[in-house]
């Protein structure tokens, strides 16, 4: 006999996640593989903003709805960006290796995002920087020096840089698991506090007076 006769309630969560950095650094062949898990040497260039959706059954009980937001190189530091990160939980910032200018603007990209979007506690978004293209590694020029990029990023407040290809899918999967993780253990965290927060105000709220109807 079967001992959960009842189905588990499913837990659905919807998270808007932004994908940004210059003109030509692979961001759109980054979500189409991840998403599709296919790879095109064709891609036209982003103009404003393209959506895609992933859907991952994180657990048996967890069905996570990623919404990633593609905003198009060109676009950086426009007054348009605020309204592509209005609500957005996290964001992956890309270069490409083979061009130090796309590397060079990578602080650019995170300060403005830091000055556009934040949680609700008012914390930055988490963000996770990938040095995209690691397949053209002989031609590249900068960021993959392990301990130097692990500088950068402490620097610039990145959580984690992930060497990254489109083309040959690595290490993709493992960046945005990473970035999930962190939503949701900065999620679990604020539920937290919240609730405690909640348990003291009813522990110091005064009790009615006697006789008081």
């Amino acid at each position: 006999m079967d001992e959960h006769p009842y189905p588990t309630e499913i837990r659905e969560y919807l998270y808007k996640i932004l994908v940004i950095g210059d003109l030509g650094t692979g961001k759109t062949s980054i979500i189409k593989r991840y998403v599709h898990n296919i790879f095109s040497t064709n891609y036209k260039s982003t103009i404003g903003v393209d959506f895609a959706l992933k859907v991952i059954q994180w657990s048996p009980d967890t069905v996570i709805r990623m919404q990633l937001w593609d905003i198009a190189g060109q676009e950086k530091f426009s007054g348009l960006t605020r309204v592509y990160y209005k609500e957005a939980v996290a964001a992956l910032v890309v270069y490409d290796i083979t061009r130090p200018n796309t590397f060079e603007a990578v602080p650019k990209w995170k300060a403005d995002l830091d000055t556009k979007v934040c949680l609700p506690d008012g914390q930055p978004i988490p963000v996770v920087l990938l040095a995209n293209k690691i397949d053209l590694q002989d031609e590249a020029s900068v960021g993959l020096n392990g301990e130097e990029m692990e500088r950068f990023c402490e620097d610039n407040g990145f959580l984690k840089w992930f060497g990254t290809s489109a083309k040959d899918n690595s290490n993709i999967d493992d960046a945005a698991r990473f970035l999930l993780e962190e939503i949701m253990h900065r999620e679990a965290e604020h539920a937290n506090q919240q609730a405690n927060d909640a348990d003291r105000i009813h522990l110091h709220q005064p009790r009615p007076k006697e006789g008081c109807c």
